[in-house]
């Protein structure tokens, strides 16, 4: 009787929890009603002059290698990307024995949300803060601040892309 309670308890359990736990996803490969993304330029409250263009022109190149959501105008998009950039530093990284300087680090703290554009409200709304090193004098990349940018816009760029795709 015992064993048989068991089984009974058992099944039941399995049953409530597959009935309530259906496959439920916002992924565009599942069952999203998002399939375009509209991609407003970066804003940009630091400095670095056309950094921010930059970094949206890196977002667009990365979405459409991606190939999981159709870059579109913003006017025809399911859902729009809006970024900030609100800040950029660049700072020693490490150094030598002599205390000169080897590597930079290139920072960047990005607001980013990603909005219905029908009523202008989120779907997901994040501050990221992205890095990317370089060393000067380097004989190959990275080794301009250029070079710490892209690389700190490319995580960004992997950061968007798996909270817009893939972690809904």
């Amino acid at each position: 009787m015992t064993r048989y309670l068991s089984i009974l308890t058992t099944g039941i359990v399995t049953a409530s929890l597959l009935s309530g736990c259906g496959i439920y996803t916002l992924n565009p490969k599942g069952k999203s009603d998002i399939k375009t993304i509209g991609i407003e330029p970066f804003e940009n409250n630091t400095a670095e002059f056309g950094l921010a263009d930059r970094l949206t022109e890196i977002i667009i190149d990365a979405f459409i290698a991606d190939g999981n959501l159709k870059v579109v105008s913003v006017d025809e998009a399911d859902a729009v990307l809006v970024g900030t950039l609100l800040s950029y530093d660049r700072v020693p990284d490490t150094y030598d024995a002599n205390d000169q300087v080897q590597s930079y680090k290139v920072i960047m703290n990005v607001e980013i949300q990603l909005q219905k554009p029908s009523d202008g409200s989120e779907y997901w709304k994040e501050t990221t803060r992205q890095e990317g090193v370089y060393h000067p004098g380097a004989d190959q990349p990275p080794r301009t601040e250029e070079d710490g940018q892209q690389l700190a816009g490319e995580r960004l760029v992997e950061a968007i892309i798996d909270r817009t795709t893939k972690s809904w």
